[in-house]
């Protein structure tokens, strides 16, 4: 293995063989796909979970995983036509209130999403007990905005249970992540 490995090294410049061993490395660190739930349950179906009133209650974690900030959330989710329409009210442990009223669209055998806050909508798939759903959101960040990329998975662990893990990234840097649970009332 090692005259391999030399006889390959004589032939291909070193900043190539980083660049190759680099891409392999960062490849096996891929993330979950949605075909890993398939056959999990119970079935995810968003229609029947997202309907009537929710509740949650999370955090937020900043790049360090120290928990910043915790809230809790009703929802009211109804469906009209197949369009679907989650309006939240979030109550966060330092006062502030945000709402966020998403639409969901059908389109693409999954939903598109789309919020008020929401600059670059996503497209909610789901198979098995899983949802994901990547999208890019505007926050209230000093005295201005920022926007920041979403990577959403939602796991079904009982027909009234939902747990929400969330991923926020600035630039492909993970800066947070929103850790909730969302249950029918």
């Amino acid at each position: 293995m090692q005259s391999l490995l030399s006889g390959i090294s004589k032939r291909i410049p070193a900043p190539i063989l980083w660049l190759v061993a680099s891409v392999l490395l960062l490849s096996g660190c891929a993330g979950p796909s949605l075909d890993d739930y398939a056959e999990r349950s119970p079935k995810l179906v968003p229609q029947q979970f997202f309907t009537g009133e929710l509740s949650a209650r999370g955090v937020v974690k900043n790049f360090s995983g120290e928990v910043i900030r915790t809230f809790d959330a009703d929802i009211t989710a109804s469906w009209e036509k197949g369009v679907g329409t989650l309006d939240e009210t979030f109550r966060f442990n330092d006062g502030e209130v945000q709402t966020r009223v998403w639409t969901l669209t059908p389109s693409d055998g999954g939903y598109l999403a789309e919020a008020g806050d929401v600059v670059e909508p996503g497209i909610m798939r789901w198979q098995g007990n899983a949802i994901h759903m990547n999208y890019l959101l505007r926050v209230p960040y000093g005295d201005g905005t920022l926007d920041v990329r979403m990577d959403d998975w939602m796991y079904l662990i009982t027909p009234d249970t939902l747990i929400n893990e969330t991923t926020m990234s600035k630039w492909g840097v993970d800066v947070g992540e929103v850790v909730l649970v969302i249950q029918k009332k």
